[in-house]
């Protein structure tokens, strides 16, 4: 059994997408060949104690092992041994979108990660959409093999109650997920919701579930007429919060996959997203895409849509129907990158680490 070590010093005590990513598709998952082992890390000055020195000994300390990074990228160490370290990317935003980066993320990540991208040799991504986009900037001999993480019902959602809501909802309730940060481009939300109270219902409400990031927007957000701020949630109020909504809405300016979409759609709940690939390679026939540099067309289709007759029940069924093809996608994934550690091609890896001692 070849040993592999994997990276969960990330892993805090509030559990969003990237965190399910890890915990889903490495520690509760069996790779052909491999023997897992975990590293965690309590507290910031943990995690970097133990990305930068001690996950490095260990490279040293067992010199045929393997190592997986499917949070943080890894210390510039593991450019030394590029063979023996597969780097899980979300996006590509640490290279393409600086500005939407917190400082924290500018100084210490987004160095990292340009470096490993230059070097390293294998790569897990999390959609077509990111592996199109790394693959401009790692080296020619480079392997990147789709990694989708399937979808789970985390929130304990059921859909069976939405068939019997009113056709036409009121108030109209919209909810998004995600940190408050400019990247998620609430200002958008904030003026579609602007359009919908104006023209077609004065009460819709607007409810974001997700803790502050950094930026200066949050208490502008939460004082906005008709919006509730959660912060994060427990799954037990996250249940509640998107089973009473009518629709989801996202209006980010970018995203690596969007997995939010995906959880919300066990609600039944109908989408709204950006008219972007990412998105149209995740909700496919289930989604509605919109331009949210137009908000009251934007407005206009979300509540043509919610006023159709019938469509309660059809968008709960594209819902479903989507995470099964997703799902689908999801473990035909797994079967292929399964025997990635058992892969032997750690012959120039060895070589590399050794020709620096």
């Amino acid at each position: 059994m070849n040993r592999v070590f994997i990276d969960l010093t990330h892993l805090g005590r509030h559990v969003t997408g990237i965190e399910r990513v890890a915990i889903e598709q490495f520690e509760k998952v069996r790779f052909d060949g491999a023997e897992l082992t975990m590293i965690r890390a309590r507290g910031v000055v943990s995690m970097i104690l133990k990305q930068q020195i001690l996950l490095p000994l260990l490279a040293f300390l067992y010199p045929r092992a393997q190592f997986a990074f499917p949070g943080f990228p890894p210390s510039p160490f593991f450019a030394l041994i590029p063979g023996r370290t597969i780097l899980y990317v979300h996006d590509t935003f640490l290279l393409t979108r600086r500005a939407d980066l917190s400082t924290k993320a500018r100084l210490y990540m987004a160095p990292q990660f340009a470096i490993a991208v230059r070097h390293l040799k294998r790569f897990f991504v999390n959609s077509e959409k990111t592996a199109r986009e790394l693959a401009e900037h790692v080296r020619p001999d480079a392997r990147i093999l789709l990694y989708r993480p399937a979808v789970k019902n985390h929130f304990g959602l059921d859909a069976s109650e939405r068939f019997r809501s009113a056709a036409k909802p009121a108030p109209l309730k919209i909810v998004s997920m995600g940190t408050v940060e400019p990247r998620k481009n609430y200002a958008a939300a904030l003026a579609i919701l602007d359009e919908i109270r104006a023209n077609f219902d004065s009460d819709a409400e607007l409810h974001i579930i997700g803790r502050s990031g950094w930026g200066h927007e949050g208490a502008a957000i939460a004082e906005h007429p008709g919006v509730t701020v959660h912060g994060y949630l427990a799954a037990e109020d996250v249940k509640a919060a998107l089973e009473a909504a009518d629709i989801y809405l996202c209006t980010s300016h970018d995203e690596g996959l969007g997995l939010p979409l995906l959880e919300a759609q066990f609600a039944g709940l109908p989408v709204a997203a950006p008219d972007q690939p990412v998105f149209r390679e995740v909700l496919a026939q289930s989604g509605t895409f919109i331009r949210t540099e137009n908000p009251a067309e934007a407005a206009s289709a979300i509540t043509a849509l919610l006023s159709t007759p019938g469509s309660r029940q059809a968008w709960t069924e594209r819902s479903m129907r989507n995470v099964e093809r997703w799902n689908d996608l999801a473990d035909d994934d797994f079967r292929s990158v399964r025997t990635i550690f058992a892969e032997d091609d750690r012959g120039f890896a060895n070589t590399a680490i050794e020709g620096r001692a």
